[in-house]
């Protein structure tokens, strides 16, 4: 029996590559993420201590310096004010205004730096607020604080300055980049673990396939080596096992009962021969003598002696399936004008009359004669029992193969019917408990196609009436092969 070649795995749809690229993306998200969430941190915290130094060293500055400043201020002591304390803030630019005087430690500076919305904070609120600010690309911080004195009323003096936070914006890129070319060992250390996972996952369900493949191609003994553990695929390794075996035995004990069966209907049917010939010959001596008989007499004799030929044929049908089903069937080939059989075949059994038979002559081919005849009786002689005229045999040879149809115009077959066709014993009608046939002939039809290397069809036609089509390789002399 030809089994279906099993396909090769597909490359990039197997579960070892799923299960590397889910590894490697579950590794790269993880990754991603953390990184952004290092990123996140490390820049507040530069950011915070930044500010937190620039705030306290800001405050002190601006009350050192404040001691010394007479009040109220004029343009000029404003600006030795706010260069005062720059001079203590590093790189900070400081902005003084007092009423509508503004002052700057650095006439060059760009004093919208100082967002309304931080002036009003510091005025409204009267205390130190922050702002972080960004000019073409480079982050600044402002910062902003009400001077007061020990003593009387808000003074209406408030100083601001501003820095810049490039080098912490530098800190936290340099981080963020470190983490990033950390990113690709990262993937490649995941995909080598995930290729060794999932050789260690995919192993026992490689074996389970091979052994699956095996059990399909008949080889029902096959096992998988049990995984050590109890995880799932160790359980499942042990069902499999468990399944084969009682499939094994399952289907060891069906070949027994069939090959009991078999031996039981050949056996049957060989000793039914012996005592079949007598009542044969019995029941011919009847039906000659019948017109001499009384006329119950004569009907059951008549009777017995087409009850016994009924017989007769159901044993030869048993006999042959046997043959078949054993494996003994064998072909007697010979080179024969196929028209001239199958006109023979008609010609047996009175049928020339009652088909319209459309033969090519000069077609010669190899067959086993009498199994054709076989084959070729039965399809007609259905289309004839079940059919209406007209009933065509036609015979066709070409590209290497035989063709033999039989058509009819009856009513065709039910759709439910036709996949049971050549099934053994099978009915159309399973009220009908008797026929003339033993609804062995289409199984025995098929069996003969196919021990030449062919089979039959069938199928409803168009306008009505069923088709019986006989197909086989054209063996022509010096093609014939052992049978």
């Amino acid at each position: 029996m030809r089994h279906p070649r099993s396909r090769p795995p597909r490359m990039w749809g197997g579960l070892r590559v799923r299960l590397v690229v889910a590894f490697v993306l579950v590794a790269l998200l993880s990754a991603v993420t953390a990184t952004a969430l290092a990123y996140r941190e490390s820049r507040t915290a530069v950011l915070e201590r930044k500010q937190d130094a620039v705030r306290t060293g800001f405050k002190d500055r601006v009350e050192q310096v404040a001691a010394d400043l007479s009040m109220p201020p004029d343009e000029v002591s404003l600006t030795r004010f706010a260069t005062s304390v720059a001079d203590g803030l590093g790189d900070a630019v400081v902005v003084v205004r007092y009423r509508s005087l503004t002052a700057s430690s650095d006439a060059s500076a760009d004093r919208s730096l100082i967002t309304p919305s931080l002036r009003a904070a510091v005025r409204e609120h009267n205390r130190m607020s922050l702002q972080r600010v960004e000019r073409h690309g480079s982050p600044y911080l402002a910062v902003g604080t009400p001077v007061t004195f020990a003593s009387g009323p808000p003074s209406g003096l408030d100083v601001f300055a501003v820095t810049s936070l490039r080098a912490e914006q530098d800190d936290t890129a340099a981080i963020l980049d470190s983490v990033r070319d950390g990113l690709l060992p990262v993937v490649l250390l995941a995909a080598v673990l995930a290729l060794l996972a999932a050789r260690t996952v995919l192993r026992p369900v490689r074996e389970l396939g091979r052994a699956t493949r095996r059990h399909a191609a008949g080889d029902l003994a096959s096992r998988v080596e049990t995984p050590r553990g109890r995880d799932e695929l160790a359980r499942l390794a042990r069902d499999f096992n468990a399944t084969a075996q009682a499939l094994e035995t399952s289907v060891t004990e069906l070949r027994e009962q069939e090959a009991r069966a078999r031996r039981f209907v050949a056996d049957v049917s060989h000793e039914l021969r012996t005592p079949l010939a007598a009542m044969t010959m019995v029941a011919t001596v009847l039906d000659e003598d019948a017109e001499r008989l009384p006329p119950d007499a004569a009907r059951a004799a008549r009777t017995v002696g087409a009850e016994t030929a009924r017989l007769a044929r159901l044993v030869d049908d048993l006999m042959e399936m046997s043959r078949f089903d054993s494996g003994a069937a064998r072909l007697n080939l010979r080179e024969v004008d196929l028209a001239e059989t199958l006109r023979g075949t008609l010609a047996l059994r009175g049928w020339t009359e009652r088909v319209d038979a459309r033969l090519p002559d000069g077609v010669r081919a190899v067959v086993d004669a009498r199994r054709i005849d076989v084959v070729v009786a039965n399809l007609v002689g259905n289309a004839l029992r079940h059919g209406a005229p007209p009933v065509s045999l036609t015979a066709r040879a070409a590209g290497g193969q035989v063709t033999v149809e039989v058509a009819d115009r009856g009513p065709g077959l039910p759709p439910e019917v036709l996949p049971h066709v050549f099934d053994r014993f099978y009915k159309a009608d399973s009220a009908r408990t008797r026929s003339e046939g033993s609804g062995l002939g289409t199984a025995i039809a098929l069996e003969n196609a196919r021990l030449h290397g062919g089979t039959v069809e069938v199928a409803n036609r168009d306008g009505g009436g069923a088709v019986f089509t006989l197909r086989m390789p054209w063996r022509r002399s010096g093609e014939a092969g052992e049978a």
